[in-house]
């Protein structure tokens, strides 16, 4: 079975279930609506032969998880959504490469090769993947007019106001074989959450300001990543080569240096230089961004979980 278990019946899914439980717990009231058997958890791994390889190959006596989408809604902010996303794509995680889409509004990272096999990490204007994806097909289905057309522009308006980042990650099969996470019932869920804490923390070592105009130098001594003039300005004269299109040799140990330095205020000189989303001097009009998780309205309709339901 696939789909989002939080996105069912729903005109939203700005928040949604939060464990694997309330998930299985939809799908599997879908399961008993159509006359089929739910999904159990796991109680036993086994081991198979697969008839191309001839390795080994683990599997269970319960439900198998072969994809899992974890979210996490950023409030940054109104109009930050765009400074913080671009800020984000400047980027490395877990040697993936950060990629600004064209609008500005989205931003992935992709493997050196550009693939992701074992997990997609994106981060998104909410307030716009809901007017693109969502809005129409309500405003189709219930009418301008209706209370469900209503809810959804209020949805769409607060998360402009809070200004809603979405941070996901689509993690596949083969990840969550490495990480002993497929069968549902057999691992612990922090296991899950820990991965996408690492993806939570990428904004710790990014400088999204807008104070007044800091050259990379002032910064490098203004965070105490270095503690002279001299060390700052050798640093900051990385940047500008860079920018030029210098190619370095990072097997050198001045060059591992400064690059970690840099890294610290988000830049990492290892990435090809893209002009459009790095100015080698960081402008803001005094304002700085802080991301902070979102909070639920009162107004919000949460999904109802299913597990209550089943155990009757």
């Amino acid at each position: 079975m696939t789909g989002n278990p939080s996105r069912f019946n729903r005109i939203d899914n700005l928040f949604g279930y939060a464990s694997l439980d309330e998930c299985f717990a939809v799908y599997n009231s879908i399961l008993a609506q159509i006359g089929l058997p739910p999904f159990t958890k796991a109680t036993r791994i086994y081991y198979r032969q697969t008839p191309d390889s001839g390795r080994a190959e683990q599997v269970s006596d319960g439900a198998q998880i072969t994809r899992l989408d974890l979210t996490t809604n950023l409030s940054v902010g109104k109009n930050n959504t765009m400074d913080y996303i671009k800020g984000l794509s400047t980027l490395r995680y877990r040697n993936m490469i950060g990629n600004l889409y064209a609008n500005g509004m989205t931003a992935d990272w992709q493997s050196p090769k550009g693939n992701n096999r074992l997990i997609y990490p994106c981060a998104y204007d909410k307030a716009n993947e809901l007017e693109l994806h969502s809005l129409s097909k309500v405003k189709k289905k219930y009418g301008e007019d209706s209370e469900q057309y209503k809810y959804l522009v209020g949805i769409i308006n607060y998360c402009r106001e809070q200004g809603v980042v979405r941070l996901e990650q689509k993690v596949r099969s083969e990840q969550l074989r490495r990480m002993g996470a497929r069968s549902w019932g057999l691992f612990e869920e922090a296991l899950i959450r820990k991965l996408h804490d690492d993806f939570l923390n990428l904004d710790k070592r990014l400088q999204v300001n807008s104070m007044d105009i800091q050259t990379i130098s002032e910064q490098l001594i203004s965070e105490d990543i270095v503690t002279n003039t001299k060390a700052a300005t050798t640093t900051a004269y990385y940047v500008y080569e860079w920018m030029n299109g210098k190619k370095f040799d990072f097997s050198k140990s001045q060059v591992k240096t400064h690059r970690a330095r840099l890294r610290k205020i988000g830049i990492d000189i290892k990435n090809v230089c893209d002009h459009s989303k790095f100015s080698p001097v960081v402008v803001s009009n005094i304002r700085e961004i802080k991301p902070t998780p979102l909070l639920v309205p009162a107004w919000y309709q949460r999904p109802k979980s299913q597990l209550i339901k089943l155990a009757v």
